[in-house]
């Protein structure tokens, strides 16, 4: 059933009638070489079922070990998040019966996480330039992932209209870390914003922390986003729905407008908001009901018995807060400083989830300037069109330097190193082989050059007089003459000055 409303009020109306509060849960999947309670392997895909043993399918008399490479990775992400971190904790079990749920309950943490009490600073940028929000975090707690169950037979892919469906538990029993804000208030009209950075900079943590690969497409990053809306920031939160497992960046943002949307529609129609989970839908930019949101007490939670406490050492927990990457706001500022832009040009590189793409880019010999150019700019524009995220175009920074330094060494000019990287994404091979294939080179034979030149002075020749009477903006139309004789693959800089050279008229004539 569709809880779709008619769309009464425009997002800046919603706003202006109700004061938004979010919260964001993200299971981030762990890239451990093993499972949490298990030994079965963890790496994406393999065939159905292949991946699994009696204890992540929970047969009757399978022993859990807890995995420790993920307990080490739960204390690092605490810590980068500024977390307190647990002298004793446990897990516990959570108790609801979904066909993709081999054991019929989830081994999770409950009331006694691993990391609690910590909070994430994000940059969003407002009329008034960057503004910083805090977002601060409940807890962070271990968990395992679910299966995956594919609805065969219908038209949306979803259990509703299905033939049958199919259960895959290679997934099952994964590690996951589940990190839990508490409620965001006072972002105002900047709710989506702030939510989308606050999980771009999750993930760029994460990723910098190397405890997961974060690909938001394959579900090792998913975000369940809630959202409630009230009157006034006085008043007491309202109701809140959860769209659940939001996977890419621009989703995230998305559904938090459309929430906030279609809840102040609903409220303002005299209709009441259902505690309830609710699908996100990609395509129509839409959520839709999905069940009735479960409280605490409908899980039964109670201790794992088959589980010992975990305990980690002071020692041990200092230990590895010293293996922490820089932390990202910081070295955002230094970045920053260092390649003397605004905030402005920082913040379109964050929130494009750019950063490492460009410093990739650097390291492999491209300018800084170069660098965003292709991220910000051409790869961006392409990335968009395919619907997916900067970091899953198939092209690498040794790719963007190669072709840099093509440009500079006057073999390719912008219009053909466009083509040239599209082409590598398309999948046509490697740069030097594009560019012999298609043959992109730019013509740099001066003879024909000054060939297609005496053609285009001999179509106009007016210009020429104009040229030599100081009017050198008139050989814009003889380059671009040339240019399209070319196919584009002539150096404009080049034409210029042998046109120039060959009228005997010098730059500095005006």
């Amino acid at each position: 059933m569709s809880s779709k409303v008619e769309d009464v009020f425009e997002f800046d109306e919603a706003i202006a009638a109700f004061d938004p509060v979010m919260g964001l849960e993200v299971h981030v999947e762990l890239n451990t070489n093993s499972k949490m309670f298990c030994g079965c392997p963890t790496e994406f895909g393999g065939d159905p079922n292949t991946h699994v043993c009696p204890v992540c399918l929970g047969l009757p008399g399978a022993l859990p070990v807890v995995n420790g490479k993920a307990v080490e990775s739960a204390i690092r992400i605490g810590l980068a998040l500024n977390c307190e971190i647990a002298e004793w904790c446990r897990f516990a079990r959570k108790n609801y019966f979904y066909p993709d749920m081999p054991k019929n309950f989830q081994t999770s943490q409950y009331d006694e996480p691993i990391c609690f009490n910590g909070y994430l600073d994000v940059d969003v940028e407002t009329e008034e330039g960057m503004k910083k929000f805090r977002v601060e975090i409940e807890r962070a707690h271990m968990e395992e992932d679910t299966g995956k169950a594919s609805h065969q037979g219908g038209a949306t892919g979803r259990i509703h209209g299905a033939d049958y469906s199919l259960l895959d538990y290679n997934r099952a029993g994964i590690p996951l870390i589940e990190i839990v804000t508490k409620p965001i208030v006072g972002a105002g009209k900047f709710a989506p914003e702030v939510a989308r950075a606050y999980v771009s900079a999750l993930r760029d943590l994460l990723r910098a922390l190397g405890v997961s690969d974060v690909r938001m497409e394959q579900g090792s990053l998913r975000c369940d986003v809630n959202l409630s809306l009230r009157k006034t920031p006085k008043d007491k939160f309202g109701t809140r729905t959860e769209t659940k497992n939001v996977n890419s960046l621009r989703s995230v943002e998305r559904a938090v407008r459309y929430e906030i949307t279609r809840q102040a529609s609903a409220i303002d129609a005299g209709k009441t908001i259902i505690q309830e989970t609710r699908h996100w839908h990609e395509d129509t930019g839409v959520t839709t009901s999905g069940r009735v949101k479960e409280e605490a007490e409908d899980y039964r939670y109670f201790p794992e018995p088959d589980l010992v406490p975990i305990a980690p050492s002071r020692e041990w927990v200092e230990e590895l807060r010293k293996t922490l990457p820089e932390n990202p706001s910081l070295r955002k500022n230094r970045l920053q400083a260092e390649w003397g832009i605004t905030d402005h040009d920082m913040a379109s590189v964050i929130n494009a989830g750019a950063l490492d793409l460009v410093l990739a880019t650097i390291d492999a010999g491209v300018d800084q300037n170069g660098a965003r150019k292709w991220w910000l700019g051409e790869l961006a524009r392409l990335a968009k069109e395919m619907s997916i995220e900067l970091i899953d175009l198939p092209i690498t920074a040794q790719h963007l330097s190669q072709v840099e330094k093509l440009i500079a060494d006057g073999k390719l000019n912008d219009k053909l190193a466009r083509v040239v990287i599209e082409a590598v994404i398309n999948g046509e091979g490697d740069v030097d082989s594009i560019i012999e294939k298609r043959g992109l080179a730019v013509v740099s034979d001066d003879s024909s050059l000054l060939n297609a030149i005496d053609e285009a002075l001999a179509a106009s020749p007016d210009i020429a007089a104009k040229i030599k009477e100081g009017k050198l903006q008139a050989a814009g139309a003889i380059v671009g003459a040339v240019m399209k004789t070319t196919k584009g693959q002539a150096d404009a800089a080049k034409v210029r000055a042998l046109l120039f050279e060959k009228l005997g008229v010098t730059e500095d004539l005006a």
